[in-house]
């Protein structure tokens, strides 16, 4: 629950929290759970509530960003294959753009993005989560996937191996269903 709090919220600070808050929503309404989805599938749905309740009321105060306080934020955990320092160097590049474009997506698409990309989840898992029809979640995570591209277009080149092929990424890669 934590880590999907921090994907969405983007530090940890507001990640502990609504990760408290999910954990008190779910105290609270364990005699209401009815059993007609997996227990996990109604937590994260607790989750993504906590965290769109969070992020709406983050936008209502004028808070100063932590990254104005010197101390940095949370971004997207994208594995680190400890190359060479130029790489190391494009791919923090790539985790800060990658936080910031998910930061305009809306909280419908951001949802459906996070939870297919991040936590691999399926349609049918996404779905059940959202409480919305699998053929919507692929139309949501369709267009968060085009708005992430045109964010990030232009700002990185395709990885190129020594011999100048380009590199494949595994599983699909941002865009890879």
């Amino acid at each position: 629950m934590y880590s999907l709090a921090l994907r969405y919220t983007g530090n940890r600070e507001d990640a502990l929290d609504v990760s408290q808050e999910a954990f008190f929503r779910a105290y609270k309404g364990l005699a209401f759970f009815q059993g007609d989805c997996a227990f996990s599938t109604w937590l994260y749905r607790l989750t993504i509530n906590a965290a769109i309740d969070a992020l709406r009321r983050s936008k209502r105060k004028s808070a100063v960003p932590f990254s104005a306080l010197g101390e940095p934020e949370q971004v997207l955990d994208i594995p680190d294959d400890r190359g060479a320092p130029d790489e190391k160097a494009e791919l923090g590049e790539l985790k800060e753009a990658l936080a910031e474009a998910l930061k305009t997506l809306s909280d419908e698409h951001r949802a459906v993005f996070i939870l297919r990309a991040v936590h691999e989840l399926s349609y049918t898992e996404i779905a059940e989560i959202l409480d919305l029809e699998e053929g919507t979640v692929k139309s949501r995570l369709s267009r968060a996937r085009e708005k992430l591209k045109q964010a990030l277009e232009g700002n990185f080149s395709p990885s190129v191996s020594s011999n100048g092929n380009r590199k494949k990424s595994k599983g699909g890669g941002l865009y890879g269903s």
